[in-house]
């Protein structure tokens, strides 16, 4: 069975069969068991993500039975139906999502990806980090749960997953970068800016995309333009990175792609164990 978060929440079933939970409480439920597969989410936990600390009096039998819908669509989806052992266990004080030997999350399929990309990139092995990359991208069904109203918990993985998905934007750039396609950069680098202006990597890697291309005076507005973005937005200058490819440019003496530098923040893609939005330790229920 295959678990796909990275979208809206879908199963994908031992017999190849793919179905979409329906949005709702319900949806939230099975995303937090997944976020903390193998841990036990106790009653309040999962109350209070689901209904911003403000839970009904009702909230424990409203629990049972999105509990019992999703063991319902899961049992459906296993080889041997319903009779097969469901991965969601009654563990008190809550439920705990079991993943079987062969079953697979797309997260940590993501992951695992962008791993391997960012490690080939290092090594100077761009045409398999691009490669990587763009296969951790493609895992991507936009937006993340729908993007969805969310707790605590799941407000802080949407935060996350798009951080990440940046980084392997930009890691999957610079890759294309270092094997000299600097011409068919300009285009998705210049809508990647203008969608995230504040992300100074994408900038700097714009730049670096124009003046390879003989776009010197090009790349220098897009400096400009990186800089009033900053300004106007944050009232902050621009970073020592974006500064230095400034004043290598202006010089004529930008530099080339180097995938074995540290050109890139250290990688934010592993899903921390001890991330801030982390669930606290079960507690019995009040």
């Amino acid at each position: 069975m295959r678990y796909e978060m990275l979208g809206t929440l879908q199963i994908r079933g031992d017999d190849g069969r793919r179905v979409a939970v329906a949005p709702g409480n319900a949806e939230k439920l099975l995303a937090v068991l997944l976020l903390r597969k193998g841990q036990v989410v106790s009653y309040d936990q999962l109350a209070d993500e689901i209904w911003d600390d403000a839970p009904p009096r009702s909230a424990l039998a409203a629990l049972h039975v999105y509990i019992s819908q999703l063991r319902k669509t899961l049992g459906t989806l296993l080889t041997g139906g319903p009779a097969a052992s469901n991965p969601i266990e009654t563990r008190p004080p809550g439920y705990l999502l079991r993943l079987r030997q062969d079953d697979e999350v797309d997260m940590d399929d993501f992951q695992h990806r962008v791993g391997r990309g960012r490690d080939a990139l290092a090594a100077g092995r761009c045409e398999e980090a691009s490669q990587r990359l763009g296969e951790a991208l493609d895992l991507w069904r936009e937006p993340v749960l729908g993007h969805r109203h969310a707790g605590r918990v799941l407000a802080g993985f949407l935060a996350w997953a798009e951080e990440a998905r940046l980084e392997c934007l930009e890691l999957k750039m610079e890759s294309e970068m270092a094997l000299g396609r600097h011409h068919a950069l300009v285009a998705p680098l210049r809508r990647l800016v203008i969608e995230h202006p504040l992300r100074e990597t994408l900038h700097r890697q714009l730049m670096l995309a124009l003046y390879r291309a003989d776009r010197q005076g090009d790349a220098l507005k897009a400096y400009h333009q990186a800089t009033e973005a900053l300004d106007r937005e944050l009232g902050l200058a621009p970073g020592r990175a974006l500064r230095e490819m400034y004043r290598a440019i202006v010089s004529a003496e930008a530099p080339p792609p180097e995938p074995h530098s540290p050109l890139l923040p250290a990688s934010t893609t592993l899903l921390p164990k001890d991330s801030p939005w982390a669930l606290h330790p079960t507690r019995n229920p009040s």
